[in-house]
């Protein structure tokens, strides 16, 4: 009932879009004794509870790519919250600080596992989100940290990973997967080779999880990004094609995992 009453609303909101009004506003909060800043998007046509979706950054940060992100999320009903990984103020200004500060918490999944399932749950405190209907997705660094949530076994229904690495750390302890798992990445993207990609099925097969690998032919690393450029031949690069049919599947994905048609 409560599925069916989302949609008919997203419906609603639909047609009466040009009298909707989009909330933005920076979030504070915390994990540990570090204050995070995120970014929280929603959309006053709709109204009552609804799922809410988190979005993880890049590996420079948390920037205007995800703020707008979260804004597209917002005007398809859900209530979207941009995380913030880093800290307040903490934002790479070149590869090399980004390479630096991913390569921190990619070395610590447990940090970075925190950090995620902090901002998780600032979402879920939000009083315009079901709790029990959440989801998140990330990007490149962020799609590596969607699939560290899952793996942690937050009580989360599904995680979209859009171009992001996929390897465990050894050693690294993983809990029951809840979420549904869905795995966008680019068919030619150096940094996951097709050992990389055998490792995950292999992984995901033996935790038992509920995932799909979607491969984009012609398409590299950063594939959704237009801030990449268009020359795949650097391994990053914008991909039209692949930007459209990923967020068409992650919509799909979500309409699976929160119930309804649409």
């Amino acid at each position: 009932m409560h599925a069916a009453l989302f949609f008919l609303m997203m419906l609603l909101g639909a047609a009466l879009g040009t009298q909707a009004t989009l909330h933005t506003q920076k979030l504070d909060y915390k994990e540990g004794g570090t204050v995070l800043e995120g970014y929280l998007a929603y959309d006053d046509a709709f109204t009552g509870r609804r799922p809410g979706v988190l979005v993880v950054h890049e590996w420079k940060g948390l920037s205007d790519y995800e703020t707008r992100r979260a804004d597209m999320l917002a005007r398809l009903g859900y209530v979207a919250m941009a995380a913030d990984v880093y800290g307040k103020g903490v934002r790479a200004k070149t590869t090399e600080e980004a390479a630096a500060l991913a390569g921190r918490y990619k070395k610590d999944r447990p940090l970075l596992r925190r950090r995620v399932l902090a901002g998780l749950d600032a979402l879920k405190k939000d009083p315009r989100v079901d709790p029990a209907r959440v989801a998140a997705i990330g990007f490149c660094f962020g799609g590596t940290a969607v699939l560290e949530l899952a793996r942690s076994g937050a009580d989360l229904k599904g995680v979209v990973s859009f171009h992001g690495g996929l390897g465990l750390e050894p050693g690294e302890k993983d809990e029951p997967i809840k979420a549904k798992v869905l795995v966008l990445t680019g068919a030619d993207d150096p940094s996951v080779p097709p050992l990389a990609m055998a490792a995950f099925e292999e992984e995901m097969r033996k935790a038992g999880a509920d995932y799909e690998v979607v491969s984009y032919g012609g398409a590299v690393h950063g594939f959704s990004n237009p801030a990449h450029g268009n020359d795949p031949k650097t391994g990053a690069a914008y991909n039209a094609e692949a930007d459209r049919r990923s967020w068409q599947a992650m919509k799909d994905f979500f309409t699976e995992i929160f119930g309804g048609k649409g």
